[in-house]
């Protein structure tokens, strides 16, 4: 089981990457499970069909010991298995408490054992990186963090931050950073930046999702760009980046 955190500063399209992701290894032949670790509980919803599914951090509080997996997992497209953490309600709490909780209950009810997937991906919201939120890097749990970017300077400056929250864990046999995904939004010298960054992280820039108004268009279905537009030239991009995660994460078979 390959298991990869996908974090990006919120609002960089870190989602519609990990379920674009989700959706093109599902099509490689890989059993997938994407966990979104955000409190918004948004990251699956385009593998749903728009559906936003019960959280875990609800049903424990809701169903308490009476929980079972078919409570907090769900099926997508593509058999992808959709689970999303959830949070407090806002200015309530901390923010990383659902993510805490819902590894927990998923081991608990030895949800990987069970549901056997190839890959797991944990989205994962990134502007901080504390608590619940670095849950994810920790022994045990990703193998591997990449980072989703564009050319803005806040989102440079999260990815920076990322990657060097991931460096300092290093020596507790943690995750071990990647890469960084360029999600493009054609600000100058782009590319440049993000090649900048990804030096200075000591790490490399392994694929480019092309700013594409089939995106939205596809999100406006509902849907993921590979089943809403599976002949995009987006949708090819999101397939190259699954090629080149699987090369870097020793996961390729042939599907």
């Amino acid at each position: 089981m390959i298991k990869i955190a996908i974090y990006g500063k919120g609002g960089i399209g870190k989602s519609t990457t990990t379920s674009n992701l989700s959706a093109a290894l599902s099509q490689m032949g890989y059993r997938v499970m994407q966990i979104g670790c955000d409190p918004k509980a948004d990251s699956t919803r385009n593998l749903l069909g728009g559906r936003i599914i019960p959280t875990v951090l609800g049903q424990i509080q809701a169903l308490g010991d009476e929980i079972e997996l078919n409570d907090i997992v769900f099926e997508g497209f593509g058999g992808v298995l959709c689970v999303e953490s959830g949070g407090p309600t806002p200015g309530i709490g901390c923010a990383g408490l659902g993510i805490i909780s819902a590894f927990n209950k998923l081991e608990e009810l030895s949800a990987y054992e069970i549901y056997k997937p190839d890959i797991v991906l944990y989205d994962v919201l990134g502007d901080v990186v504390c608590g619940g939120f670095a849950m994810p890097m920790r022994n045990g749990y990703a193998d591997h963090v990449f980072i989703v970017t564009s050319g803005e300077m806040m989102a440079l400056f999260a990815a920076t931050n990322i990657a060097h929250a991931v460096e300092n864990f290093k020596g507790r046999s943690y995750a071990k950073y990647s890469g960084i995904i360029l999600n493009e939004r054609l600000v100058k010298d782009e590319n440049e930046l993000v090649a900048k960054v990804a030096q200075e992280t000591h790490s490399e820039v392994i694929a480019k999702i092309r700013r594409s108004a089939d995106i939205q268009s596809a999100e406006d279905l509902h849907k993921t760009v590979i089943e809403a537009l599976p002949g995009a030239p987006v949708a090819g991009d999101y397939r190259l980046l699954a090629e080149k995660i699987l090369s870097i994460c020793g996961g390729r078979k042939d599907a």
